[in-house]
């Protein structure tokens, strides 16, 4: 998309003048967007720190390690709803769309378009997207790369919660119904892992296991491209990763390796152990840390277990200060205590699924909180993935960005009228958060 139309989708975005971000502690009169920071943040070639991007691989298996669409149904925010104007206006940027309606005659030209689009793109159909919205890099969380997500436009950001769980999860999976379908999963990955190495049964011993399956998975995965690891661990248990000493986690590992079920206090130990093992390496290989912190989605999600505060005795860990980890979603409803995260060192935040779940000025609000702390370890993300039918993740993507970038100019402007930031420090703020944190923080090598 030329910037002129990114200016003029984030001037409706942020309502001209007329729509501000929450009331900040020093005024409760509402901020306005300025149009000169709006057209400024436009022109900023992206970074996106966290997205589900598709490859154009038939059916994509490998999109996702805990594909959500497996303990459906569940309801969705507002804003995720296919009658949200947003997605209308996503049709009409990124495909022509013409109408102003989603009729079903009109919904199937649309979908003309679309195939017409992807089919004349090619493997070339993701590299056309980020050109849409403005993105220059785009780093994507997925089981393995595909076609048309290569490098240096597409970076990879691999899973490893399966390596957390080398024995058996049934009782782990016995803990809810959303549980219940997602371990299966991690199991089948754990398998995949070791398969790639040709380790064909469990060893016998946790130093084993840790030296021909844990390390091995890690330093295939940076060769491969890898610039990040996620953990999705916060569907599968509380985020208190505790510190356990390896004499306690590896007799656990013993008991069970040739086969029985741990209790949950075992397994929980055990995991903790592994996660700080795992966390180490991929700082000695120059790898991130991503951990996902966000409420929901699911039925049966326990938003407590998501509370970054969880994650402080890992924070805390001296010999973890060489990995840089990433709050993805940063917190949700916990935005304030990730924003207390950003003390430690070595975490960042990125703004992910916020911008597509809250409005511009909602998510103006948390920025500014953190923009008046640390502002150099915020990163833009949009978490672009594909919602259904015809909301692809492109679509995804559009909306994202442009609520990303909207959000960040009203949350600047309100920084500038309060005399917190000059004008260009905003711009460099704003250039930081865009571009240049994620660019410093995975070595892109950006101009």
């Amino acid at each position: 998309m030329r910037p002129s139309t990114i200016v003029t989708f984030l001037l409706l975005a942020c309502g001209g003048a007329r729509v501000g971000c929450s009331p900040s502690p020093h005024d409760k009169a509402a901020a306005t967007a300025d149009p000169d920071i709006i057209a400024f943040i436009a022109r900023i070639r992206a970074v996106d720190n966290h997205s589900h991007a598709n490859s154009v691989a038939p059916g994509d298996s490998d999109q996702d390690a805990l594909p959500l669409e497996v303990i459906f149904p569940f309801e969705v925010p507002v804003q995720l709803r296919p009658d949200n104007p947003d997605w209308l206006a996503a049709y009409q940027a990124l495909y022509k769309y013409p109408h102003a309606d989603m009729s079903d005659a009109h919904m199937n030209e649309l979908r003309g378009a679309m195939q017409g689009i992807a089919k004349e793109q090619g493997d070339k159909f993701p590299a056309w997207v980020l050109d849409q919205v403005g993105t220059e890099v785009l780093l994507t969380n997925r089981v393995a790369m595909g076609p048309g997500l290569a490098p240096p436009r597409f970076r990879w950001v691999s899973y490893v919660d399966a390596l957390m769980l080398p024995l058996s999860t049934k009782a782990e999976a016995a803990t809810s119904p959303d549980r219940e379908k997602l371990f299966p999963l991690e199991d089948k990955l754990l398998q995949r892992y070791m398969s790639n190495l040709k380790v064909t049964k469990r060893p016998p011993t946790l130093d084993a296991y840790l030296e021909t399956v844990v390390t091995p998975t890690l330093d295939a995965q940076q060769k491969g491209g890898c610039v990040a690891v996620k953990f999705e661990a916060a569907f599968l248990r509380p985020l208190d990763f505790e510190e356990v000493p390896a004499s306690a986690a590896s007799k656990i590992y013993a008991k069970y390796a040739a086969g029985g079920e741990p209790s949950h206090a075992e397994y929980k130990a055990l995991q903790d152990f592994i996660f700080r093992y795992i966390a180490r390496e991929a700082g000695r290989l120059g790898m991130a840390v991503h951990l996902h912190s966000f409420n929901g989605p699911g039925n049966f999600f326990r938003a407590a277990g998501a509370d970054p505060l969880l994650l402080e005795s890992a924070f805390n860990d001296p010999t973890l200060r060489k990995t840089n980890f990433v709050l993805v979603h940063g917190g949700g409803v916990y935005s304030s205590q990730a924003g207390a995260m950003l003390w430690k060192p070595n975490v960042y935040l990125d703004m992910s699924a916020m911008t597509l779940l809250y409005t511009p000025a909602k998510l103006a609000a948390v920025l500014r909180d953190w923009l008046t702390q640390y502002p150099e370890k915020v990163l833009f993300a949009s978490d672009a993935a594909a919602f259904g039918p015809d909301m692809g993740w492109e679509v995804a993507a559009w909306i994202a960005t442009k609520n990303g970038r909207a959000a960040l100019a009203l949350a600047l402007t309100d920084m500038i009228r309060h005399g917190e930031v000059s004008r260009d420090r905003a711009e460099e703020i704003a250039t930081m958060v865009m571009r240049t944190n994620a660019g410093t923080l995975y070595k892109l090598g950006l101009n």
